[in-house]
């Protein structure tokens, strides 16, 4: 027996503004529109839309519009809609129900529930179109004694550092999960902005080499596209044990999504799915870690830091805590609320914990351990405007990854059909035609717009603060007040209630 389910969306069409001139057919990749010559209109099956806006957004009348379905079951507090329609297509397929673009349920956020303090008289703000405002950052390992050469001068014995113009990196999706040109994008506003991108699990395209000074290179379970030219490329190495949106998992890519340049780029069989293992099949403690780390430590001659990338889990601090020993010069921290290609739903929306909790509860266990500065800290999960990269660091992040945000500005409307591979606005797709819809000058153009607005903004709010460097706000909690949160809430973030004296 197949049951029904009613669309999710519904395409309207205004008939008296459609000319028919065929845009929004040959423009969506699902077949939700055609002409019917008989009738002489387009007609469209809701079927299929999955609302990416594609077609309201091309239509040359705006004759299209997609609406929420208003058919709804018997009201039921306990077995709402979703949940009802996801039992039938389970029982239909035997299939696990996967997901894409990070967790979408109404769990609290508690960047919103965050203010940022100002400074007035006592403590003046700062105005950053007068006066200097330093938001270079640079990540690594900053525990090093003061060493003078024969004449006096201080020598350079600093290990390797990744300097970033704003605290603010692009994070990790690989290759094959999005699109050449969302990487090419991605890579050359990085190269502008002097920050850097993350290649993800995907291995590094070759085009993509002569980016390598902005680029951090991924060694994952799958070990896909490493090798020692894909490591010497690079200016830092990250070691994924963990993802935001499917933590104790591993990953998936479809085989159709395995085109001939993703396998030379991955260095797997074409068409065949990449299914990267929930363990390193050499990584069952931190011993273990620390010897990956020197591994790729000595290939590289001891020139690069070494990332180790973990979900947010429930004891995170003291997961981050053998990681700061283990050798890393950076830790990345990554939140329940992650964006991703693929993910087993159930896993996306009922594993993990969000980001602001874990980065908290990380930043003071390294302190009270006297090793915060053996490791600088970066943190993902929903990071969404420059406000939140403030609380971020405020919290004790030396800097952010951001993803979602990114694909949102090269033109994604987050329509969660990643695993797809149909991907309207040529980002998560692999099909030739759909890729050339993102044209790869706009999409850095507009990356490097975004990432100048947030820099600004974020200049003008820790002038508001009376702060003239990140390193003065890093982990600067008293910058901070919550706002409906409960008292162990309060506790966990490490910051006062508004309205509360320091």
């Amino acid at each position: 027996m197949d049951t029904y389910i009613y669309p999710e969306y519904e395409v309207v069409r205004d008939t008296d503004k459609c000319i028919a001139c065929r845009v929004c057919e040959r423009q969506c990749s699902n077949g939700v529109h055609r002409y019917d010559a008989d009738l002489g209109k387009m007609i469209a099956d809701s079927d299929r839309c999955v609302n990416c806006h594609r077609c309201v957004c091309l239509c040359p009348t705006h004759a299209l519009k997609i609406k929420k379905s208003e058919d709804t079951y018997r009201i039921n507090a306990n077995w709402d809609g979703q949940t009802m329609n996801e039992i039938y297509r389970q029982a239909n397929s035997g299939g696990v129900l996967l997901s894409s673009m990070g967790n979408p349920k109404p769990y609290p956020i508690y960047w919103d529930k965050m203010f940022i303090n100002a400074s007035q008289v006592t403590n003046p703000s700062i105005d950053p179109l007068r006066e200097p405002m330093e938001t270079v950052v640079y990540l690594g390992k900053h525990t090093v004694d003061i060493e003078r050469d024969a004449n006096g001068k201080i020598k350079n014995n600093l290990p390797p550092q990744l300097r970033l113009s704003m605290p603010i990196m692009f994070s990790a999706m690989s290759y094959g999960s999005i699109s050449y040109n969302a990487h090419a994008s991605l890579a050359r506003a990085a190269e502008e902005l002097g920050i850097y991108y993350n290649t993800g699990e995907g291995g590094l395209h070759r085009d993509f080499y002569r980016y390598g000074k902005n680029t951090i290179v991924q060694v994952a379970s799958g070990r896909f596209g490493v090798h020692k030219d894909y490591l010497d490329t690079a200016a830092a190495i990250e070691i994924k044990m963990g993802q935001g949106a499917k933590p104790g998992i591993g990953g998936h890519l479809p085989g159709k999504k395995i085109s001939v340049e993703v396998s030379a780029t991955r260095m797997i069989p074409q068409g065949v799915d990449a299914i990267s293992p929930a363990p390193h099949h050499d990584i069952y403690s931190i011993e273990d870690l620390r010897q990956l780390i020197y591994t790729l430590k000595e290939a590289t001659a001891y020139q690069k830091p070494v990332i180790v990338k973990i979900a947010a889990v429930h004891n995170v601090a003291a997961i981050a805590s053998g990681v700061a020993r283990s050798g890393a010069d950076i830790i990345a921290i990554d939140g329940f609320r992650g964006g991703t290609g693929a993910a087993p739903t159930r896993i996306r929306d009922n594993v993990g914990i969000p980001i602001e909790l874990a980065l908290a509860q990380v930043d003071e266990r390294l302190r009270q351990e006297s090793i915060r500065d053996n490791v600088s800290v970066v943190v993902a999960g929903s990071v969404r405007s420059s406000a939140d990269v403030v609380k971020a660091i405020c919290l004790g992040a030396d800097a952010v990854y951001i993803g979602t945000a990114a694909l949102l500005a090269l033109g994604c409307h987050l329509c969660r059909s990643c695993h797809t591979g149909k991907c309207n606005w040529g980002i998560a797709t692999q099909d030739k035609e759909l890729v050339k819809r993102l044209n790869p000058d706009i999409g850095a153009k507009r990356l490097v717009n975004l990432m100048h607005a947030w820099n600004h903004e974020i200049q003008e709010m820790m002038g508001g603060m009376g702060i003239n460097s990140i390193e003065s706000m890093r982990g600067n909690r008293l910058m901070l007040r919550g706002i409906g949160l409960t008292e162990k809430e309060l506790e966990v973030l490490g910051i006062h209630h508004a309205g509360e004296a320091m």
